[in-house]
């Protein structure tokens, strides 16, 4: 059975940096591709960037391009998400998910527990 654990969440002044990381666990990566999402109380549960098995494909939200990275590590089962430049907007739990490329929510087929990520003004 397939596992994805995050890690890395925490508070956080605007401007600041926060590096989260996830690790998937009970099989390789490959062919699937790994996602990072968020949720804000009393909002939708929104994709924030992506990337597939090879790391040759990405994708991020408008709202954090340029301020955030998505980077995968196969050998270690392990993806990044450096996030800077941060924003009290950006506060939200973060979750890592599993599924196939191109990632949406419909294709998801695993979800870590998720992490916090608060950012104070």
């Amino acid at each position: 059975q397939v596992r994805v654990t995050e890690s890395g969440g925490g508070l956080v002044q605007a401007g600041g940096s926060l590096r989260l990381s996830c690790a998937a666990s009970g099989r390789t990566l490959a062919p699937y591709a790994l996602g990072w999402f968020r949720q804000a109380p009393g909002k939708d549960r929104d994709l924030v960037a992506a990337i597939n098995w090879t790391g040759g494909a990405t994708y991020y939200a408008d709202s954090v391009k340029g301020r955030f990275t998505i980077s995968i590590q196969n050998a270690q089962n392990t993806v990044w998400l450096q996030m800077n430049s941060l924003k009290p907007e950006d506060t939200a739990v973060y979750y890592c998910a599993r599924g196939l490329w191109p990632i949406t929510i419909a294709t998801i087929n695993t979800w870590g527990q998720g992490t916090q990520v608060t950012v104070s003004s």
